[in-house]
């Protein structure tokens, strides 16, 4: 059943994101992951409640400490340059790059924590890196030149680094907390930043509009409860009841999903190129797992 959790949050993830794209085309990218924070967070806090679990008082204030940070970090960022990114790059190429992200995570921890790696996982990043490099050769989506897609796809770079850090410095936190508490803390640690930024932000009636319903929740409501809540107890479950390397490759199938989610309904062309960069992205992501 582990595997089977697994492989639906990576199907799940990536219908959410195909929901982003086009919540994009009308939400800036801090309004839509404000909006999605706070539905997010509200289901988890929700979720603790109902399986009787305390949210304050179960972990030193350090803890909740250090978990604050890397909400801001790996929620508040990198979430919000996920969203730049996207709306910029298109979903095919978003999902090759985020495929940064598990390298990225090996080395932080390399650096950082004192994990260690092997030549299977450097061999890993380095077909990543040609995943990525593939990508950003590839023509660029209606509307966006050359020099706009370079800078998308080095937003969405950056977007990955913050992600990889904020996991990074929160994973011994994370490996004697229970993963469901743990997240919700850093959702709420995230909003403790955002909320007091949206309402002292210039444009802050644009960014608060957000939450009035409209048209535009069609995509980002059905997006936030998908991709902010329900895949991640699926992942929780998939990585609970299977061993996490194998629920990290099948995580990372969301990169197909996601290509051909967007083939089918966001009409972006599937090219030779974007095949290769994949292909070369996913068994790099095989190496780093399984190295």
């Amino acid at each position: 059943m582990g595997k089977l959790f697994a492989l639906l949050s990576a199907f799940i993830w990536a219908v959410a994101v195909i929901l982003f794209k086009k919540s994009g085309e009308k939400v800036p990218p801090f309004s839509l992951n404000l909006f999605r924070v706070v539905i997010s967070a509200v289901l988890l806090v929700i979720t603790l409640a109902v399986m009787d679990e305390p949210l304050w008082g179960r972990a030193p204030l350090k803890d909740y400490i250090i978990l604050f940070l890397s909400g801001i970090i790996a929620i508040a960022i990198s979430d919000t340059l996920f969203h730049r990114s996207l709306n910029i790059v298109g979903a095919g190429i978003s999902a090759i790059v985020d495929c940064m992200y598990s390298p990225l995570v090996v080395i932080l921890a390399f650096l950082f924590i004192g994990e260690r790696f092997s030549f299977l996982q450097i061999f890993g990043m380095v077909f990543v890196l040609s995943g990525i490099i593939v990508a950003g050769s590839h023509e660029p989506p209606k509307g966006v030149d050359s020099r706009r897609l370079a800078i998308g796809i080095l937003i969405g770079v950056f977007a990955m680094i913050t992600l990889a850090v904020g996991i990074v410095i929160a994973k011994p936190v994370l490996d004697r907390s229970p993963v469901l508490w743990a997240t919700t803390v850093r959702q709420i640690g995230c909003l403790i930043v955002m909320i007091p930024f949206a309402f002292l932000a210039p444009h802050r009636w644009e960014i608060l509009r957000t939450f009035k319903p409209s048209r535009a929740w069609k995509f980002s409501l059905p997006g936030s409860i998908l991709g902010s809540y329900l895949a991640l107890i699926f992942w929780i479950t998939g990585m609970k009841y299977t061993l996490a390397g194998t629920a990290a490759i099948l995580n990372q199938s969301s990169t197909i999903f996601i290509l051909i989610f967007a083939t089918l309904f966001l009409r972006e062309r599937f090219t030779t190129k974007k095949l290769l960069a994949s292909a070369l992205a996913f068994s790099g992501i095989i190496m780093v797992t399984l190295g």
